[in-house]
């Protein structure tokens, strides 16, 4: 609210300090007031002695029209001859009346009970002239817009008495009388304006707070249509921002009133940077202060508006249809303005859906980092491994990541990955750390409480490329919404172990084979022969092995992450579903259980 505050339009000086502008002229002392106190007389110094005489001095008839001429001045807040304003000590904005005391007690007493409705009239109108000014911002603008309309009808009241009075049809009683029906509603307006000002509440907290009033008022049929009427007229400014943002993802909101706020910082291409996707969770957040009205379906409309802000970022432009009936400037007991939420949150939601996954092809990507990562067609890399042993043998600082990627692209090339026409997205990269270690780096609750003790673990002392040699995968935007950095680098600890198995299986088959070029010889009871028998065993478990990661872990739960991507209704169900999918591959891997891995 500063920020807004600060490039608001500032209101002229000559319309704050001139008091006949501002409606404060009741507070500036009176000339003849001034030199009163200033030689340290009295109103009683007066009395009797010409024009202005005590009104004790005139008869209890005169009286009574004198009052009520002084009474119908004081309920537009302009002072009488006999009744007078005064500002109450300590109580910038709190004022008072008072009576001369030396008036008939019966009309002292009936006057005083229509003061409450002068207050109030004085204590509206100087709420109406400070809250509309620029600074306070479109909620309070169409609060006092609402409360200005009342005043005139309040007058029009006054300007009707006044009338009567002068064609001698108005007595004091009858005056008190048709105060009654104000009475009420200026009061509880009033008080509604206290604790405005006390806390200086601007935006939802108006709303909230003419609402909690309507509620407390409902015994008052008359008091609790008008405070509705309030709420109504003052949330037509707050429900112009909510529309925008539903139906077009903007955010027009000059005074910093609306519950959602938006984080520019945050660019859309920050998703393969950040591990935590903080552009897609922090972009858009909820502020305090939400709409009692809104409270339930906060977080729907901030995700509409998310949705709609996404297609415009990927160039297309989209605005959900907007018929009469789904205008947002009302709201009321038959929660049309719900339904109308809920249906621009299905169309935002449907619409990014079908361009992610039709346009951008989101299953098309993802079965094809399922190909390279997840080695579900292999051939590329058994090709690599051939072609690139001897730089993958190296130590880390003597590796060419350079001389690797070429080698990449000549075996993607050179096999049946060249048919895919996302195999340029596949690069390569070498880790600074071991396996163990990256599953350490994981900032997921789930599995840290598993694998915190690996961070402490020591490194090996010869670290080559095959301990640490890993794919990874362009993805451009939006596609980078569901495959964030985060994911990738699951995808990426998931590849490590199985090319890390590979490994292995290759080591032993040639193992196997030096010891099938020996097997003539008969040495049966020898190492050899023990040897020979233990390599058939390890060639036998990890071939177990990599038949169980895949074919019984990838491959079930990749078709059923396929088929609930199928049925899901919103982005947002399409990422829990491949988190879901990545979070499941890591447990049943073994992966998240760093005391079984150190013996593998």
């Amino acid at each position: 609210m500063d920020s807004a505050n600060s490039s608001c339009p500032s209101t002229p000086r000559w319309n704050v300090e001139r008091p006949f502008l501002t409606g404060r002229f009741h507070q500036e002392s009176k000339a003849m007031s001034r030199f009163a106190e200033a030689k340290g007389l009295s109103m009683e110094s007066f009395s009797c002695s010409g024009v202005d005489k005590a009104i004790g001095c005139f008869d209890a008839a005169v009286q009574e029209l004198i009052v009520i001429d002084d009474l119908l001045s004081a309920m537009v807040a302009i002072e009488g001859r006999y009744i007078s304003i005064k500002r109450v000590r300590g109580k910038e904005d709190s004022v008072t009346f008072l009576v001369d005391p030396s008036m008939d007690l019966a009309l002292q007493e009936l006057a005083k009970k229509i003061f409450p409705l002068c207050e109030s009239f004085l204590m509206i109108s100087q709420f109406v002239e400070s809250r509309s000014q620029f600074k306070n911002g479109l909620v309070n603008h169409a609060f006092a817009a609402a409360l200005r309309a009342l005043l005139l009808d309040y007058q029009a009241m006054v300007a009707q008495l006044e009338h009567q009075f002068q064609l001698g049809r108005l007595s004091i009683q009858g005056l008190w009388f048709y105060c009654q029906p104000m009475m009420g509603s200026m009061l509880a307006l009033s008080i509604v304006i206290q604790r405005a000002s006390a806390n200086n509440f601007s935006g939802s907290a108006v709303l909230n707070l003419l609402q909690s009033q309507a509620k407390a008022m409902a015994g008052d049929n008359a008091v609790r249509l008008l405070l509705e009427k309030m709420v109504q007229c003052a949330s037509n400014a707050y429900l112009g921002i909510l529309e925008r943002w539903v139906y077009e993802g903007v955010i027009d909101d000059p005074y910093g009133e609306f519950f959602i706020v938006e984080n520019k910082s945050l660019q859309k291409e920050s998703l393969t940077q950040d591990y935590d996707a903080k552009y897609w969770r922090q972009r858009y957040s909820l502020k305090d202060g939400i709409p009692s009205f809104l409270a339930n379906i906060a977080g729907t409309i901030s995700t509409t508006g998310k949705y709609l802000n996404v297609m415009r970022e990927c160039g297309h432009t989209v605005q959900v249809p907007v018929s009469e009936n789904s205008k947002l400037m009302t709201f009321g007991s038959n929660h049309h303005y719900l339904e109308c939420i809920k249906a621009a949150y299905d169309f935002a939601s449907s619409e990014l859906l079908n361009l992610i996954k039709e346009k951008y092809d989101l299953v098309g990507k993802l079965r094809s980092i399922k190909h390279y990562l997840l080695l579900d067609q292999g051939d590329f890399l058994v090709h690599f491994m051939d072609i690139a042993r001897d730089e993958l043998t190296k130590k880390l600082d003597d590796i060419s990541v350079e001389k690797l990627q070429s080698l990449l692209d000549l075996a993607l090339r050179t096999t049946a990955a060249a048919a895919d026409p996302c195999h340029e997205d596949l690069t390569c990269c070498v880790e600074r750390s071991s396996l163990l270690k990256g599953l350490g780096a994981l900032k997921d609750v789930e599995t840290i409480r598993n694998i915190s003790d690996v961070s402490n673990l020591e490194e090996p002392l010869n670290v080559t490329g095959l301990e640490t040699f890993s794919l990874s995968y362009k993805v451009q935007w939006p596609l980078s919404i569901v495959i964030s950095r985060k994911a990738l680098r699951k995808y990426q600890l998931i590849f490590r172990f199985l090319f890390h198995c590979k490994h292995v299986d290759r080591q032993l088959c040639g193992a196997w084979q030096v010891h099938q070029g020996v097997r003539a010889l008969n040495m049966r009871g020898t190492a050899i022969s023990r040897s020979s028998l233990l390599c058939r065993s390890m060639l036998k478990f990890i071939n177990s092995l990599l038949h169980y990661l895949t074919f019984e872990v990838l491959e079930p739960n990749w078709h059923i992450m396929h088929n609930r991507l199928q049925s899901a209704k919103s982005i947002d169900e399409v990422i829990q579903h491949h988190d879901f999918f990545l979070d499941k591959c890591l447990r049943e891997c073994l992966l998240l259980l760093p005391d079984l891995l150190k013996h593998l």
